[in-house]
């Protein structure tokens, strides 16, 4: 089922997998971290990478509907691959909120966040339709399924993933595992229709 009020190629014609619909705080404290820029998508192997419509693995660094992580004193990035099964995480790094673009920018457009070193991400509430989510789980990487009130989380590639599976489990696929932050609120899963997801944020 698609948002009422929609029209035309619109939405699903932006460079951008997050889409504003109630902005919270649009977040530009805090410089970018190197592998902001230089990152693998998805992070780490032991979640199959997502077939969402924002996945893109040929481009680098955090993506538009990724977690944005705090990373140092006064730096966010994305995950460091330590999150969960794979190892201990980096010290002090914890969810903040979701980017709004990807960092290294999309051709024939501007750079910001080349040219400035400030990825911005959302944060404090809101309401968000994000096309970059996991689809699938660590274990056996069964296909991930999301309901309206799922609670949602940042997985092990810091793209956001369904409590709400059976299949999904916090020790496996959440990063910072049972320590995870709750990210949002599902309100509307992904269908044929419409590719993303919308979601109120909790954080």
């Amino acid at each position: 089922m698609a948002m009422l009020g929609q029209a035309s190629g619109g939405f699903t014609e932006s460079s951008s997998a997050l889409r504003l619909l109630h902005v919270g705080i649009r977040n530009t404290v805090g410089v970018l971290t190197t592998d902001a820029f230089t990152q693998t998508n998805p992070v780490t192997a032991t979640i199959a990478a997502p077939t969402s419509a924002g996945f893109d693995s040929s481009v680098l660094g955090v993506l538009s509907g990724s977690v944005a992580f705090t990373r140092g004193a006064n730096e966010i990035g994305g995950p460091d691959g330590q999150g969960g099964a794979v190892g201990a995480p980096t010290s002090g790094l914890k969810e903040l909120g979701v980017f709004i673009n990807t960092a290294a920018g999309n051709d024939f457009e501007n750079q910001p966040a080349v040219a400035s070193d400030k990825g911005p991400y959302v944060s404090g509430q809101g309401t968000y339709a994000n096309s970059l989510f996991e689809t699938a789980c660590a274990a056996g990487a069964f296909a991930v399924g999301y309901s309206a009130g799922d609670d949602l989380f940042a997985s092990l590639n810091g793209y956001l993933i369904t409590g709400g599976d059976a299949n999904v489990v916090a020790a496996n696929d959440f990063y910072r595992q049972a320590n995870a932050v709750l990210m949002g609120i599902l309100k509307m899963p992904a269908d044929t229709v419409q590719n993303e997801i919308v979601y109120d944020q909790r954080i």
